[in-house]
């Protein structure tokens, strides 16, 4: 017998099917609604050259490395990384995996092959559990591996947009992005839904 679905998972579920954004990426062949955020942020901000390097972390279902690769043209490189499987995307590497393993890292750098990366994005979000206490410091601590991950592989002048929840270790993050960009500023699409508690923060020009 098929599980009875919960008012609230019912309600979801009617509202993304009414969201503009779902239909809109739909209609345009995008992978996600998440497409989006980038867009307004990218025409905000103007994120991408062609011929850009790109890494794009928690990319998953792959928007994010579609219009990535959209920008870049085939004279740029999109590396997209996430633990869930991604459908193949035309000239973006996809590696599956945990960004939190050693494995994962290297395979990241033999792609680069000794690339800079022009602009590092972060969707990443571990398995919510809804318990603020466990979920933000899981977050926080994606997001610190991100950022040594850019020490030592951004180029100077570089980009980095991340999305982010305020709580715990959320303003020490954001002095360290101070430390090492010229510029960081807050961004909250359209696309986000306005209860969602997620903010996206643009940090720009690595300063190496």
């Amino acid at each position: 017998m098929a599980k009875k679905r919960s008012a609230s998972s019912t309600r979801w579920l009617k509202e993304h099917m009414d969201d503009e954004f779902v239909i809109r990426s739909k209609k345009e062949g995008w992978r996600s609604r998440a497409i989006y955020k980038l867009q307004e942020i990218d025409e905000k901000d103007r994120l991408f050259k062609p011929g850009m390097t790109v890494v794009d972390l928690g990319a998953a279902p792959g928007s994010w490395s579609q219009y990535a690769m959209h920008k870049v043209g085939h004279n740029g490189k999109v590396v997209g990384l996430d633990l869930l499987p991604i459908d193949p995307l035309a000239g973006v590497d996809f590696i599956q995996g945990d960004f939190r393993d050693d494995e994962v890292l290297e395979e990241l750098l033999t792609i680069l092959d000794g690339r800079k990366v022009d602009v590092v994005l972060s969707d990443m979000a571990p398995n919510m559990s809804g318990i603020k206490g466990v979920d933000q410091p899981k977050t926080m601590y994606l997001l610190e591996l991100a950022l040594d991950f850019i020490q030592g592989n951004l180029k100077p002048g570089g980009d980095y947009l991340l999305k982010v929840f305020q709580g715990e270790g959320f303003q020490e993050y954001y002095k360290a992005l101070q430390q090492n960009f010229t510029k960081v500023v807050t961004r909250k699409p359209k696309a986000s839904r306005a209860r969602s508690a997620e903010i996206y923060l643009l940090a720009k020009g690595f300063k190496g």
